[in-house]
């Protein structure tokens, strides 16, 4: 009688774990509620702008609204904190960013591993930079800035918009495949009013910041970054025609919490894949000087693998610490 009792007391208390257990959605019922996808940097940032097209994708096609969440600070690692420890139910989102892969390098303490623990959704868009030089600048193709920086290393100063950031390793790997030295100017705001001004030759640049400076001439564009041209800038060569194997695109990403399930997981990833394909949703995107890029959730993670594994040798190779 007493064993009947222990059992009895044992299954009806597992019972009431399983009746206050949160459950975990499934596709049947996913999502019954409001989406959060958090973004770390400022309102009106360009990965701001893009979640906020991601979300308009996905709103539409998940039957619920999906919410930016923006919490900047840190490079991002604040963001992916956040993310990282949320329940994986499907319900947070992660915008994961280029400066994700690049930051599991720079920084040694951070309290989250990005590739651990955020798994991959899909890619949203590929955003290349451009190294754009003011018209007065000796060299008007990338060869003859191989050339002219091979020939006085360190002459030439590079701006980016900081240590760390997609510009500076995106200029860092141009050096390192091309065997020249460039000298880096960080700037932590705007660098355009010394570039045009000449205070500073060369920028390794997001493209939307000067495409038009290089439209109407008062800039020059070298090359953009991706592994083929740009269509904001057809005239512009991809660096990859002059240095084989260059690529060093920023992206964007979409990620949940590690444990999240794969149903889920591919529910989203089909939803986001769908948006890209809106011609309304996709125009905006390029105009931003972005490539779509759909990607499986597989696809995604093995990309992923590889830009940490890319930038960890960069970052080595130019010894980048963070500020």
């Amino acid at each position: 009688m007493a064993l009947l009792r222990r059992r009895f007391l044992a299954v009806a208390a597992g019972a009431a774990t399983l009746a206050t257990s949160p459950r975990i959605a499934r596709p049947a019922d996913y999502p019954t509620r409001p989406v959060h996808l958090i973004v770390g940097f400022p309102p009106g940032s360009g990965p701001d702008i893009v979640a906020r097209l991601a979300a308009q994708a996905l709103s539409t096609r998940i039957g619920q609204e999906v919410v930016v969440d923006d919490r900047p600070g840190a490079g991002g690692n604040i963001a992916t904190e956040v993310a990282a420890k949320a329940a994986p139910d499907g319900y947070t989102l992660f915008l994961a960013v280029s400066a994700n892969a690049i930051n599991a390098s720079i920084y040694k303490s951070l309290n989250v591993d990005f590739a651990r623990d955020l798994t991959p959704v899909g890619m949203i868009v590929l955003a290349p930079f451009v190294i754009a030089v003011n018209p007065s600048f000796a060299a008007k193709s990338l060869t003859e800035l191989i050339e002219l920086a091979k020939a006085g290393p360190g002459a030439v100063n590079m701006a980016t918009s900081g240590v760390g950031s997609g510009s500076h390793v995106s200029g860092e790997l141009f050096q390192m495949m091309t065997g020249i030295k460039l000298t880096h100017v960080p700037y932590r705001g705007n660098y355009i009013p010394d570039l045009l001004g000449g205070q500073v030759p060369l920028a390794v640049s997001p493209i939307p910041q000067v495409v038009e400076l290089i439209k109407d001439g008062r800039l020059r564009g070298l090359g953009v970054t991706g592994t083929t041209r740009s269509p904001m800038l057809p005239d512009v060569p991809a660096i990859g025609e002059v240095v084989k194997g260059y690529d060093a695109s920023g992206w964007y990403g979409l990620c949940a919490p590690t444990g999240t399930p794969a149903d889920i997981v591919a529910k989203l990833n089909a939803a986001i894949g769908e948006g890209l394909e809106d011609p309304t949703i996709r125009d905006r995107l390029v105009a931003l000087g972005t490539e779509p890029r759909p990607m499986t959730p597989d696809e995604f993670g093995r990309f992923i693998a590889g830009e940490i594994a890319k930038w960890r040798k960069v970052i080595e190779f130019a010894a980048i610490k963070p500020q």
